[in-house]
């Protein structure tokens, strides 16, 4: 039977223009005014300018603190969920439904909620003075409490985008043949032993898909920061924002993507390197 041999290509036509169209012509479109001046002259200076910033050690310091706080957190608890849930032998679709409700609810209406949850006279302060834990409304979201803001936000976003990792998880663990874990507990080998030398082996794949994917959205969070803090914490997302929307400076603000662009690419390059997955471990 003779093929045509560009149906490849031309199935595959859609998917490319779609990519160059939202992907390749703004990315384009951002280096080109990070580096270019209105005139057309080649430039660092909007870089310096970025560099020069007064929030922008702060911001990336944040931003870094954060995503080594999160994604760990979110990885093992994702993790632990999905593992439980293989254990449930009624209702595992109920659970699940209910653990990936945040996924169906955007950044900013989940920052919303937990302004609600966590302001002087929210639902926190409420409950606890209820309960007799506090005599009076304490401020949980304020810059006198940095230490408190961090955890509110940090509690916010686990809350919001764990589900993510979870849905990527359940469906490694539910590829691992139980025949393994069968196996593996006929000749002896308790729980923890068939986890850490069959199960977590095994889902490597999911792994590293989940942790780059969590990885890249979590330099990229901004609404639950602005939505709980607003300027008090910056992060490389909100500083990129302010000089957009503020400053009306589209160059620096292009600077502060091409670096969070830079630093996502930067961990998903040691993602696949330290999570290197074998091809006798996908066979």
């Amino acid at each position: 039977m003779n093929s045509n041999p560009r149906l490849p290509y031309l199935l595959i036509a859609p998917s490319a223009a779609f990519l160059a169209l939202l992907f390749l012509w703004p990315l384009v479109e951002t280096v080109l005014m990070a580096f270019i001046t209105p005139e057309g002259v080649a430039t660092t200076e909007y870089l310096r300018k970025m560099a020069g910033d007064l929030n922008f050690g702060v911001a990336m310091r944040n931003t870094l603190i954060l995503v080594a706080i999160v994604v760990p957190l979110q990885v093992g608890i994702a993790l632990a969920m999905a593992v439980m849930l293989q254990k449930v032998e009624r209702g595992r679709m109920t659970h699940l439904y209910i653990w990936t409700i945040p996924l169906g609810i955007s950044d900013l209406a989940a920052g919303i909620v937990w302004l609600a949850i966590l302001t002087d006279r929210g639902y926190l302060n409420s409950l606890l003075q209820a309960v007799g834990l506090l005599d009076g409304p304490t401020t949980w979201l304020s810059i006198q409490a940095p230490v408190a803001l961090f955890a509110c936000v940090i509690v916010a976003e686990i809350w919001r985008a764990t589900a993510i990792v979870l849905v990527i998880l359940v469906a490694g663990v539910q590829l691992i043949p139980k025949e393994y874990d069968e196996a593996a507990e006929v000749f002896g080998a308790g729980p923890w032993k068939r986890f850490f030398q069959i199960t977590l082996p095994l889902l490597k794949p999911s792994l590293q898909s989940a942790l780059i994917l969590r990885t890249v959205l979590a330099f990229e969070v901004f609404a639950v920061v602005y939505a709980l803090a607003g300027r008090d914490l910056p992060v490389l997302v909100g500083e990129a924002y302010n000089w957009q929307a503020q400053y009306q400076n589209t160059h620096v603000a292009s600077a502060y993507a091409l670096l969070i662009l830079a630093v996502s690419i930067a961990s998903t390059l040691i993602y696949l390197r330290v999570l290197r997955v074998r091809k006798e471990t996908l066979a």
